[in-house]
């Protein structure tokens, strides 16, 4: 008989994996594919996320791993701008392309005259000379395709072009307008030319799971993920939640007690935990799942009381006042506050450690 796994259960198995019930001490690049990547749309959240997971972590720690080219932030999963290892970007770059290249219906009407050829030799030849931003690419792209969307150039190689972002001192790694380079050069390596979907799909199941196969899909953006599960379920453990839909699972990976203690956690904007999962049930309710995109699709940030989203959060800072506001769903228990107070005090220190004066605001609940 399939064993049933609770909604508590899923729960605890996930923070397992994603080092939310306790911090842990390893290497950064380790820690990213542990992760199955963090999302990077912007460059600050991921140093809040590997903050809530790794012990003793520090800015540097995240600097050193992009500057010595172990991680990579590129475009991969879902199409989206991710921090992934080096190690995980070459294997899994072209595995990837099926969705990227169906990223491209967006475009519509403005894909009028994209030669695939030609545009690709071409921005490949503006980049040998040197890393460029996307505005610099898109106007030179622009000038060898007078007749084609200057738009639509630049998304086209976005997402057939293997590319990393350049990393700088900026204090998080990245500034706000990145250039970019080709990723067979910045990594001394050209991505695998195999398509490795069950290597893929395993990894998701080692971060994510227990998960169903539309699960791995939402998480990947790739269409394809169920029949790698199908052909790798001789080598998974295969479970049922409670709503009688199937899971498949890799037979050791940690499936703790429901009853296992959840510290109080504070994860960035866009973080995958809240992303990776068709039903997100696991982690937010459905009640509470739309206050967390807002109407320009940012993925806002939450904390977690007992291993699920209890509320928002964001932070401010005024002259030399950072106050982190937390908006909760509903009402917490004095001792949530009290263990969200003294993480947020922690996370404060991190974030803005010049402040004098930091403060923890919760605002009551409408």
């Amino acid at each position: 008989m399939t064993e049933i796994l609770s909604l508590r259960q899923l729960n605890r198995a996930t923070l397992a994996r994603q080092m939310l019930l306790a911090r842990e001490a390893v290497p950064v690049p380790e820690a990213v594919e542990r992760l199955g990547g963090l999302q990077a749309q912007e460059p600050k959240p991921p140093f809040f996320g590997l903050w809530s997971r790794l012990e003793g972590f520090r800015t540097e720690d995240l600097h050193g791993a992009v500057h010595d080219r172990s991680v990579v932030r590129a475009t991969f999963l879902r199409g989206t701008l991710h921090l992934t290892s080096a190690a995980d970007y070459v294997a899994l770059r072209t595995t990837l392309q099926p969705m990227l290249d169906g990223a491209l219906k967006v475009l519509g009407d403005r894909a009028a005259g994209l030669d695939r050829p030609a545009v690709l030799e071409a921005a490949r030849r503006h980049l040998r000379e040197g890393p460029r931003t996307f505005n610099e690419l898109r106007a030179l792209l622009q000038e060898d395709f007078p007749e084609v969307n200057d738009r639509a150039l630049g998304y086209a190689v976005r997402m057939w072009l293997p590319l990393t972002m350049v990393p700088t001192d900026d204090r998080w790694a990245f500034p706000r307008t990145a250039s970019f380079t080709l990723a067979d050069t910045w990594l001394d390596a050209p991505a695998s030319d195999v398509p490795d979907d069950e290597a893929l799909a395993l990894r998701y199941l080692a971060a994510f799971g227990p998960a169903t196969a539309a699960d791995a899909q939402t998480w990947s953006g790739m269409a394809a993920c169920g029949e790698a599960l199908e052909r790798l379920r001789p080598r998974l453990r295969t479970f049922q939640d409670e709503r009688g839909r199937e899971l498949f699972d890799l037979p050791e990976a940690p499936r703790p007690h429901e009853d296992v203690p959840a510290p109080a956690r504070f994860l960035p904007e866009f973080d995958n935990l809240v992303l990776a999962h068709a039903d997100r049930q696991r982690i937010i309710s459905n009640a509470h799942r739309p206050q967390l995109t807002t109407k320009n699709l940012r993925v806002r940030a939450v904390f977690l009381w007992d291993g699920f989203a209890a509320g928002l959060w964001e932070l401010e800072r005024k002259r030399k006042t950072a106050t982190l506001r937390l908006r909760p769903f509903a009402s917490l228990p004095r001792e949530a506050v009290k263990a969200l107070t003294a993480e947020g005090e922690s996370l404060l220190r991190f974030a803005e450690p010049d402040a004098t004066d930091q403060q923890i605001d919760v605002v009551s609940p409408t």
